[in-house]
């Protein structure tokens, strides 16, 4: 059978989501294979949403695998749980039809960049957040981020994964302070590679006011032209989940969400 199943993990110690080969460095796809590998006694194939890079983390990925199980779901939970590593966490799953591709299917993705604006750096949270010491105009970066909503050429922001169409829709973007914390959210049908860290580079250059809000809708006038910026640091980065139509994949439990607000109570 085709299972779905939704996980977190946090990806300080994984090169990211996809499998490589031949490497002894541990990967998320990597892992879960080894995992389901035990399980059910034969090698199984893990497709994802997203290929997360390096340190990045999720609150929602979504894989599909095939495997042969004669228990019921729940036990197939219980039993990868209690087999994965514990930066890593199985909180839904679910069968899923025979041809469902959880990356094809995707209708939506919903990531989400964690800053901390403190004075100092905060030595528990440098892998969860990014540390940007210096004063943000923080609606200067909500007004930028807004100029991106729409279907537009993102060429100026990176690189597909695939193919030459760098054309994205973007349904929604927020930029929310919380005393010394900046959340950046984005919702889209599809993102390029790197394409969330330079944004949020770029945010922080106009919330710094390096540039003016309005430089956000000059890279859409010119894909071509690469921002002067260094992509954001992965660690900062978060894959809350993604949308589909024909599986019933919830978005992160309220649990999950409140995980990184941790990092505010302390």
């Amino acid at each position: 059978m085709r299972i779905w199943a939704a996980l977190a993990y946090e990806g300080t110690r994984y090169r990211g989501f996809q499998r490589l080969a031949p490497s002894h460095e541990p990967t998320i796809q990597g892992v879960l294979e080894a995992t389901l590998h035990q399980l059910a006694g034969a090698p199984v194939r893990v497709r994802g949403a997203g290929r997360t890079d390096a340190g990045v983390h999720a609150l929602g990925q979504v894989v599909a695998f095939d495997i042969s199980w004669r228990h019921s779901l729940q036990d197939l939970q219980r039993a990868l749980n209690a087999l994965l590593p514990s930066d890593m966490v199985v909180w839904a799953l679910g069968e899923a039809p025979s041809d469902f591709h959880p990356r094809r299917e995707a209708q939506a993705r919903i990531y989400r960049y964690l800053i901390y604006n403190g004075r100092w750096r905060d030595p528990f949270g440098r892998m969860l957040a990014w540390h940007v010491p210096l004063p943000l105009d923080v609606e200067a970066m909500r007004q930028a981020a807004a100029l991106w909503v729409g279907r537009h050429d993102f060429g100026a922001f990176g690189r597909p994964p695939r193919g030459q169409n760098t054309v994205r829709e973007v349904r929604r973007t927020a930029v929310v302070a919380d005393g010394e914390w900046v959340v950046f959210e984005i919702e889209a049908d599809a993102f390029l590679y790197h394409m969330v860290r330079i944004m949020v580079a770029v945010l922080i250059a106009i919330g710094r006011g390096e540039r003016s809000p309005e430089t956000a809708a000059a890279y859409l006038r010119r894909p071509d032209a690469y921002p002067a910026h260094a992509p954001a640091p992965p660690y900062g980065l978060y894959f809350v989940g993604a949308r589909y139509d024909r599986i019933p994949v919830p978005l992160p439990p309220q649990f999950l969400i409140d995980s990184l607000r941790v990092l505010k109570d302390r």
